[in-house]
């Protein structure tokens, strides 16, 4: 499953958003520093309007979409990567994540307090970015001393710290880890490690509900940082979402029409198509009368791996795959007039699965 950290300084409305993004869970919103001591872990399903459409054709009995689990981990402090403010414990919430979130503030509110005394967006990122940076220098200073008595007897030591030596010059200019080119060996070799600033990131600007639909100059501020650092960029007011939650339908659409948003451009399906971009994910389909499901894999795939994200088995056993576009599929009226029309293709071990392909394997046990 697809996770994401939610990150940000404290009172910038990471939990008000993990909140509403996920409904179920019982994150406390306060107007006080570290208000989230343990880091709240909950699941969305991924909004994929083709899943009923599909459900439809096929009359399936269940529908299962794709999910991403997100972390709403408890603000960070300058001083975070030496302990303030119980940071260590924080940081290390988010080494297993695919992906950050980076929440930043950017509406002025004399009610909400901000640990920093002023809302300044780049100074607020820079100050968990840092964090960041740091947290991996120290990780990389400790493992490369591990690694000193085998690097002149073993290979594979050798190589992980010469990967590690050029990632801590980077960051010792303030560069991150994900900037450092590595071969695909180096990168198994750290990737235990865990490292910060190797995930990509999506900024994540918070902003009233006056703001939405058009931003401001504060956003303008993180829409350029992010530009120069390769990162994603969405636009959120983390109490619009909170508001949205309660509301069904057509006043949730009333209400963000009224705001001048689309009802498909509310924070979680833009929040989930940065992250697939920034990833670079793609949604694939099986679909028959028991159930219709949508299946998460990432761009270049080929038909054997992809059928492997379903069951080992199905790789291992691979003989081909039936495929047809979603569209496609649609248009005939089911698999058999697609079959008929000679739209349902036969595909070998070669094929790169296309986004939006509905999937069927045949596969020797």
């Amino acid at each position: 499953m697809l996770k994401a950290g939610i990150i940000g300084l404290p009172n910038v409305g990471k939990s008000t958003l993990f909140n509403a993004l996920v409904a179920n869970a019982q994150a406390q919103a306060a107007n006080f520093p570290f208000c989230t001591i343990e880091p709240n872990v909950g699941t969305v399903s991924v909004p994929d309007d083709r899943l009923r459409l599909l459900t439809d054709l096929s009359k399936s009995q269940n529908t299962i979409p794709a999910r991403i689990e997100f972390v709403d981990v408890a603000g960070l402090v300058k001083g975070a990567s030496q302990g303030e403010g119980l940071g260590n414990k924080f940081l290390s919430n988010i080494r297993e994540v695919d992906a950050i979130v980076h929440v930043v503030r950017c509406f002025e509110d004399d009610d909400v307090v901000h640990v920093s005394g002023s809302v300044e967006p780049v100074r607020d990122a820079e100050v968990i970015n840092l964090e960041l940076c740091l947290a991996d220098l120290s990780q990389i200073e400790k493992r490369r001393g591990r690694l000193k008595k085998q690097v002149g007897t073993s290979q594979k030591a050798h190589l992980e710290d010469v990967a590690l030596e050029r990632i801590q010059r980077v960051l010792g200019q303030g560069g991150a880890a994900r900037t450092v080119e590595l071969s695909a060996e180096e990168n198994a070799l750290i990737k235990p490690l865990g490292l910060l600033t190797s995930k990509l990131v999506i900024y994540v600007t918070n902003v009233s509900e006056n703001d939405l639909a058009d931003g401001n100059t504060l956003c303008s501020e993180i829409t350029t940082l992010a530009k120069l650092e390769g990162a994603e960029t969405v636009r959120i007011s983390a109490q619009v979402e909170a508001e949205l939650v309660e509301l069904g339908d057509e006043e949730r659409a009333d209400y963000l029409k009224g705001l001048g948003v689309g009802v498909n451009e509310g924070g979680l399906r833009s929040l989930i198509r940065a992250t697939y971009r920034l990833l670079g994910l793609q949604t694939y389909f099986t679909t028959g009368e028991k159930e219709t499901r949508a299946w998460t894999f990432k761009a270049g795939m080929t038909a054997p791996q992809t059928a492997g994200i379903i069951h080992t088995d199905f790789e291992r056993g691979f003989i081909r795959a039936r495929t047809i576009g979603w569209e496609k599929l649609l248009e005939a009226g089911s698999l058999i007039e697609a079959r008929n029309k000679g739209w349902l293709r036969s595909e070998g071990k070669d094929y790169v699965v296309a986004e939006g392909d509905v999937l069927e394997f045949l596969f020797n046990v």
